[in-house]
């Protein structure tokens, strides 16, 4: 074992007399020794149960046979740190995350390890360490809450997002945005659409790396305790059989986790993380894949944001062991922790609400979920929630606005200067330019909550959360601070989008476009402690923006 490099051997007894300070038996020496990274915290509303499943999973590690031992991990509420400072630390987290797991694992010697885990970052950065460290490891998601209700309506986090908007636009009071911010989010539990947290989650499953039916099971619901001490019972079976992370996880399980996310139309996000956390495992996986399968897999359920389902009913719905019967001939085989393979869970799964999860003949769009754009304006490629766009959106043409930053856009949006027909642009948001990329979620809630979700775009060189709906264009590569021709936009150019096409392009000539970008002094903030490291280090945002 692994283990045996702190506790076998004359020359461990120093290791071994601190593992007895901490409470260890010569019994438990002799044992697997098992690590769990609790990203619980008093913070974020989809952390704050973690530490009942971590209870169950010890219990299910020591039934095994195996010793377990609990470390602390990060963890940033994206919905806390949006709009502010904050959130230009979120995408920075993933990275610390995933050397937080690689420095207690790799210095304490475990055998193995579980990943307790749940909103944005935490799980694509344990995800990223997996891959780093190859030995036996088991992912547990902690779960969605339950939707909001008020006035016989569902609600999520969004929708206290867009109720600004239509406080802003004259359609609701004060009161009626404070019933919303009390109603939407109802407990424990990541936001309850499908955004970037519970995709993560359902793609982690499809990964093959936690226990059937983890990725949908609700944080509310008993089953998850179950599965926390499956999970505990599983990675001392794993760490037995010396099955490793790389055993279980190759290019195939990425290109199933591609497709799941196409057909559930999962955030944009992913465009990001499945890049970076293939790049850990040693597999090149681009964006231009996205675009490839999205033509070949259509979108099979219509969740939050840009439909009417909550995980609850995908869940109910048969989860994401249903969306693999769905996909089954879509699918390459891949091995899990199961003990069955991705297609024998497949073949063994049921759908149980056809209407919630449509077959492949009948979808909700005929392409999958994300779409990548390229043109002038993003060489590199600009990424789309095209299930989460309308009709009237797919083609768009219109006169830019250009902002520096994510809070001036805020305010003019707010002050009505933004109208039917406007590209807002906002640049210098971008993984060094921010730096951090922040996510985007206030601008794009304002432009739905107002009624102008049909008549107005947004392109950015920053990121979108889960929650965005509309023609909301992120990821625009190169970014402004990398000299991309974002940074040349003025205000009043006519800007095309055409979805379909897979085209965004400023619509002036290239001698113009060349001469401005002669011209371009580069915004820098100057950014201090880690945000400056991380600009230092960071990758495009068209290579997942993984550090280097």
């Amino acid at each position: 074992m692994r283990s045996d490099q702190i506790k076998t051997g004359l020359e461990k007894a120093p290791s071994r007399s601190l593992l007895r300070a901490s409470g260890i038996s010569d019994e438990q020496l002799s044992k697997p020794f098992v690590g769990i990274a609790n990203s619980w915290n008093e913070v974020v509303p989809g952390h704050i149960h973690l530490n009942k499943l971590v209870e169950e999973i010890k219990k299910g590690i020591i039934e095994a046979g195996g010793v377990p031992f609990v470390f602390g991990v990060p963890a940033v509420c994206d919905g806390i740190a949006m709009g502010h400072k904050g959130m230009r630390y979120s995408l920075v987290s993933r990275e610390t995350i995933a050397d937080c797991c690689e420095i207690m694992v790799e210095a304490h010697a475990f055998d193995g390890w579980v990943g307790v885990t749940n909103c944005d970052k935490v799980t694509p950065g344990m995800l990223i360490a997996a891959g780093r460290m190859d030995i036996p490891v088991v992912m547990v998601t902690g779960g969605a809450m339950e939707v909001g209700v008020f006035d016989s309506k569902q609600l999520d986090l969004q929708s206290v997002f867009e109720a600004i908007g239509e406080y802003k636009a004259g359609k609701i009071d004060e009161n009626a945005v404070k019933a919303i911010e009390c109603a939407a989010c109802p407990g424990e539990g990541s936001c309850s659409g499908l955004f970037t947290a519970n995709t993560m989650a359902c793609l982690t499953e499809t990964l093959g790396l936690s226990i059937t039916g983890c990725g949908t099971s609700l944080a509310v619901d008993e089953k998850k305790l179950k599965i926390a001490r499956e999970s505990g019972r599983k990675i001392v079976e794993l760490i037995k059989l010396n099955k490793t992370s790389h055993d279980i996880v190759g290019l195939n399980s990425f290109r199933n986790a591609i497709k799941v996310d196409m057909a559930i139309g999962g955030s944009t996000n992913t465009a990001l993380h499945l890049p970076a956390i293939a790049r850990a495992f040693g597999y090149a996986v681009s964006i231009d894949e996205f675009n490839s399968i999205s033509k070949q897999i259509p979108h099979i359920t219509s969740m939050r944001p840009g439909g009417p389902y909550s995980m609850r009913d995908l869940d109910n719905a048969g989860g994401v062991p249903a969306i693999l019967n769905r996909l089954k001939d879509q699918l390459d085989d891949a091995p899990t922790i199961n003990n069955q393979t991705i297609l024998e869970i497949a073949e063994s799964a049921r759908v149980l609400d056809d209407a919630v999860l449509r077959p492949l003949n009948n979808p909700f769009h005929q392409e999958g979920g994300i779409a990548v754009l390229k043109g002038n304006l993003a060489p590199k490629g600009a990424i789309v929630k095209q299930a989460a766009v309308s009709e009237k959106m797919m083609k768009f043409k219109g006169k830019a606005m250009a902002f520096n930053s994510e809070q001036e856009a805020i305010e003019a949006i707010m002050a009505g200067k933004v109208t039917a027909g406007s590209v807002v642009v906002i640049r210098y948001e971008g993984p060094k330019g921010a730096p951090g990329m922040p996510e985007m979620l206030t601008p794009t809630s304002l432009i739905a909550g107002m009624g102008l979700g049909d008549s107005v775009a947004l392109i950015t060189d920053g990121r979108f959360s889960g929650a965005t709906r509309g023609g909301s264009i992120g990821h625009v590569s190169p970014e402004a601070f990398d000299y991309g021709p974002i940074a040349a936009v003025e205000s009043g150019d006519l800007i095309e989008i055409d979805i379909p096409a897979r085209k965004l392009n400023l619509c002036i000539s290239d001698d113009e476009l060349n001469a401005r970008m002669q011209k371009i002094q580069i915004l820098d903030r100057q950014p201090t402690g880690v945000l400056k490291k991380y600009r230092e280090l960071v990758h495009d945002s068209s290579e997942g923006a993984y550090l280097e």
